[in-house]
């Protein structure tokens, strides 16, 4: 096998899209101090002076104590202004990290009692995400994303309007949690009515469960893209369904670390899932709760599994053609990435 050369362009000037990072878990912890002092929160040591905090979720007890953090952050978003302000700083670190086109995933029903309903929260978010782009010059997409242990008819709801702003900043359909807490399979009829209107699918899957999971994802909801996916390495055909079909699975290494789903950055697949010839687009998943953004994603791939700078910018093209950037936005991205490399 030829010898692989590490290199050490700067990982922030890589032209990229970024395709798994959650809504809160987007926001500075910066911010999330100064919101809770401002809103009279109060925040527990381990977001605060043991920030990030120590997690592992592959029990139900440790998803319980990741879920309780995620809440109490969401909670300190209690105005416009706060979602204004998460998206604008949002979009500020993607530009600053090479990021040129971002798809948010949020789920409106965790916001919509402080925010009017599930309407007025969408419409706040994709207003605030198109001023947040527009200023940061990054683009964003929205992906309304379903809570898997909540009822399949709650998710059918959020599908249908998801779909009434299918083109008009809404781009794709998620299904995240617990996946030990709901089958993909329970969402079928949602992603459906997604699918239906346009939209990409793109569920979570083989992260905290198998291969099955995985398979669930891509023959049931029919997903374009899978959150994670990387359990899929334990079904040789099952990745080979992955690689045929075009799947682009979203991996995310700081965050499979950090949740007990691989010991190290070295033992997250990444080099497996490559060869094997998947699509793969890197994501920071819950900057705020695992303490790493972007481009950390990168140098992690770059520093435990040897890949060179060629190597990095295909990681690169992968995501941008796995996104739902508009033509020209992937177009300006891709010349990008072959700039980088000259």
């Amino acid at each position: 096998m030829e010898a692989r050369t590490v290199g050490d362009r700067p990982i922030s000037e890589l032209p990229k899209a970024h395709l798994h990072l959650h809504f809160t878990g987007s926001m500075r912890h910066t911010t999330l101090v100064e919101l809770a002092a401002e809103h009279g929160v109060h925040l527990p040591d381990a977001l605060v002076e043991d920030w990030p905090p120590r997690l592992r979720a592959t029990d139900e007890r440790g998803w319980f104590r990741f879920q309780r953090l995620y809440d109490i952050a969401r909670s300190v978003l209690q105005t416009p202004d706060d979602l204004r302000r998460l998206l604008r700083e949002t979009a500020e670190d993607e530009a600053a990290e090479g990021s040129g086109w971002l798809e948010i995933q949020v789920d409106p029903s965790g916001y919509a009692a402080r925010f009017g309903g599930l309407t007025p929260t969408v419409e706040l978010v994709l207003d605030a995400a198109r001023e947040a782009g527009a200023a940061a010059g990054v683009g964003i997409g929205v992906v309304i994303a379903a809570n898997r242990i909540r009822h399949p008819l709650d998710a059918k709801t959020l599908a249908r309007l998801a779909v009434r702003y299918a083109g008009r900043g809404v781009v794709g359909f998620g299904l995240s949690n617990d996946e030990r807490r709901g089958r993909a399979y329970d969402f079928e009829g949602a992603f459906r009515i997604a699918r239906h209107g346009g939209l990409l699918s793109d569920p979570h899957g083989g992260e905290l469960l198998g291969p099955a999971s995985v398979r669930e994802c891509l023959e049931t909801l029919k997903a374009d893209r899978i959150g994670h996916g990387v359990r899929a390495v334990e079904d040789p055909r099952l990745l080979e369904s992955i690689v045929e079909r075009g799947v682009t699975l979203e991996v995310c290494p700081a965050s499979n670390v950090s949740l007990g789903v691989a010991a190290t950055a070295a033992d997250v697949p990444v080099r497996t899932l490559y060869e094997a010839g998947a699509s793969i687009a890197l994501g920071a998943d819950d900057p705020l709760l695992f303490g790493s953004r972007l481009a950390r994603q990168y140098e992690l791939v770059r520093a435990e599994h040897g890949f060179a700078d060629a190597e990095l910018a295909e990681l690169a093209r992968q995501s941008i053609n796995g996104s739902a950037a508009p033509d020209d936005v992937r177009k300006r991205l891709l010349t990008g990435v072959d700039t980088w490399l000259d």
